[in-house]
């Protein structure tokens, strides 16, 4: 969590800014002012990113994009990131990236969001990247990570076989080896999920990205006592993210993207459980980590 605050930062909250760290891919969301400064103090190195995932053009949420692309080539990042943002954005795309003249030794590749689906495959990655749309005052999509459905090795009952080394691919790939089934020396792995939701009133797009996640990461801008100027502004109350999450099955809710008018923060987790939410629920905080739930068994 890099930064919490909504379109005014605090003195306690950052603009936006947040990093998905998951099986060697880092994933950078919505870089907002101050984005550099808050990822050094927690630790992460511009070498961490892989990709950067922008749910829309509102300054809050992509103003620290170009010390960070900037970053990228200052540091010599070796890999390339890849860069997911609407494209009917493009053109701010392009004065942000190019905000300033600098050497550029970085591989950016632009891969902007027409339309929604998916964005990445598990041919490239460990897991399924897709976009949704969503409600904003401009365009904007949402976006989801699933890892498909694998099985976990048993070294027990794959010694009681006989089965080593190469083998023990070679039983993944194929299903079964000298009459050993792959389900005699293993058990199911659910695949896990994790979706971002920033600014957007309710619609079909939130509830798509929200369905079954492991973990939600979803602004909760307002208050239910706000619940008019939220939709007028394109925007969702706790109560409005707390009620998603209960009906779409989330395991850990994390609410974010907090309007500075409310002093306090646990008033947003309240209107959650209020709306019927019972799982793990973190109302989120700058400069703090917060773990993906471990996977089901």
């Amino acid at each position: 969590m890099l930064g919490t605050a909504s379109q005014v930062p605090t003195r306690h909250r950052n603009h936006n800014g947040y990093v998905l760290l998951w099986d060697g891919e880092g994933i950078l969301f919505d870089p907002g002012e101050g984005t550099q400064r808050q990822m050094v103090r927690m630790g992460v190195a511009a070498h961490d990113l892989t990709r950067i995932c922008l749910t829309h053009f509102h300054g809050d949420h992509c103003l620290g994009l170009p010390g960070v692309v900037q970053h990228l080539s200052l540091d010599r990042v070796p890999h390339p990131v890849t860069a997911h943002y609407p494209a009917s954005g493009q053109r701010w795309f392009a004065r942000l990236r190019h905000a300033t003249p600098y050497h550029e030794t970085a591989d950016l590749r632009e891969a902007p969001v027409r339309a929604p689906g998916v964005l990445a495959a598990p041919d490239e990655l460990p897991f399924t990247l897709s976009a949704h749309e969503l409600s904003h005052r401009v365009p904007a999509f949402g976006y989801r990570l699933s890892e498909p459905d694998g099985r976990r090795m048993d070294p027990v009952r794959l010694a009681a076989h006989g089965i080593t080394g190469p083998d023990v691919g070679r039983l993944q790939r194929e299903g079964s080896l000298r009459g050993v089934r792959l389900e005699d020396v293993s058990e199911p792995r659910p695949g896990q999920s994790f979706a971002f939701v920033m600014d957007t009133r309710l619609c079909d797009g939130v509830h798509a990205l929200a369905e079954g996640c492991d973990m939600l990461v979803i602004e909760s801008t307002f208050l239910h006592e706000d619940a008019a100027l939220a939709y007028d502004s394109g925007h969702l109350t706790a109560r409005q993210a707390g009620a998603v999450a209960a009906e779409s099955g989330v395991r850990h809710l994390v609410l974010t993207h907090f309007s500075q008018r409310y002093s306090d923060p646990s008033a947003f987790a309240r209107e959650a459980r209020e709306a019927g939410f019972e799982g793990e629920l973190t109302v989120a905080e700058d400069l703090t980590r917060v773990p993906v739930p471990k996977r089901r068994s």
